[in-house]
């Protein structure tokens, strides 16, 4: 039915990420099939714990149709009748997502992107499983997904294992030192390759993330005061409404991005007209995961790179608010700049420099 491995990570999901408790609801959505073992898996531990498992399985490839197809009256709908009202009555909620083609929806319109994201992704999620259920989303390994990585499949799977069912708690207290200084940092400037940018946290909320949210997981974020962010800043390779960017470079002057180049500009431009809010931003993070090296092209991947910040395109999160409300949040990852707070350095490129931050360093944590 399921591997010992697809066990234990369902195992972590309920009882660390999701911390689920007898008697609760907890919706369990599935995005491909390719992901069916671990979803029996979860099945069976939920009722391990007398808890209520509510089973969503969706195909890629009708989720596609329904998104070229759809306009805010349709998602509107979608929300309201269905998706929403049963999100209210969740207590948790774990997302696999197993597709196989992670540019399933690079053909969808902006249009449609941009009524999907208004009438049915943020009221349902951002606004209602984000705010109201303790949730936890993941991808699934597949060749398709270790391709993306230029590793052979076998090799892959371990790394995946390797990167979700990590020591956690041992993260968890590396990151108190670094969360210690930044809630006191006013300033912070990132400089390296095509970057030199800086923006104010000045009495911004930091949330240490270690298996809760996200698997894998690892990583430290806030926002950055919404009119403060000035510079210039070059991303690793992504991929945002299934469509791919192989650099991503931005202006930005006082909070708003001003010019920009990438390798699609066109769909760039699109993303960054969304909303006022798109060419702002509502996110930054430390990503702190050892085990993951280097981008591959999915983002609950990429933002955990060790050595790396995202400082994200669109909305913020509501524990740790800036005032941008848009309808994207878009984590665009900046890989091994130098690091400064309030003028001090305290990481070189990927390496924590400064004393009570080399814990977090991949030959300490591993």
């Amino acid at each position: 039915m399921y591997t010992q491995e697809d066990q234990q990570l369902a195992q972590k999901l309920l009882d660390h990420s999701t911390e689920l408790e007898s008697g609760q609801n907890i919706m369990l959505q599935l995005i491909g099939l390719n992901g069916i073992g671990l979803l029996r898996a979860l099945v069976e531990e939920v009722r391990k714990r007398s808890a209520n498992p509510f089973i969503k399985i969706e195909d890629p490839e009708i989720n596609r149709v329904l998104l070229e197809n759809g306009d805010e009256d349709f998602w509107k709908n979608q929300a309201e009748v269905d998706q929403l009202p049963l999100m209210k009555q969740m207590d948790a909620f774990v997302g696999i997502r197993a597709a196989e083609n992670i540019y399933e929806n690079s053909g969808v319109p902006k249009d449609a992107n941009s009524a999907y994201s208004k009438q049915f992704l943020n009221p349902v999620h951002f606004k209602q499983r984000v705010e109201h259920t303790n949730w936890v989303v993941l991808r699934y390994p597949s060749p398709a997904f270790a391709m993306n990585a230029k590793m052979p499949t076998e090799k892959f799977r371990k790394f995946y294992y390797d990167a979700c069912i990590f020591d956690y708690e041992k993260l968890e207290h590396a990151m108190k030192p670094l969360e210690e200084l930044l809630r006191k940092t006013d300033i912070i400037r990132m400089k390296g390759d095509g970057t030199d940018i800086e923006f104010s946290v000045k009495g911004q909320n930091w949330i240490p993330c270690f298996g809760k949210r996200n698997i894998p997981d690892g990583e430290l974020f806030s926002s950055p005061i919404l009119d403060s962010v000035n510079g210039h800043i070059t991303y690793a390779p992504s991929v945002y409404q299934g469509k791919p960017f192989e650099f991503v470079k931005l202006e930005v002057k006082n909070g708003v991005v001003v010019d920009f180049d990438s390798s699609n500009n066109t769909a760039l431009e699109e993303i960054l007209d969304t909303d006022e809010g798109a060419r702002r931003f509502g996110e930054f993070s430390f990503g702190l995961n050892p085990v993951i090296e280097k981008p591959m092209y999915d983002i609950l991947f990429d933002e955990k790179i060790y050595g790396s910040n995202h400082l994200t395109l669109g909305k913020d999160y509501a524990i740790a608010p800036n005032g941008n409300s848009s309808n994207i949040h878009w984590d665009l990852v900046c890989i091994g700049p130098d690091v400064y707070c309030d003028g001090e350095l305290i990481r070189e490129g990927r390496t924590f420099v400064k004393d009570e931050l080399k814990g977090l360093n991949p030959d300490t944590l591993l």
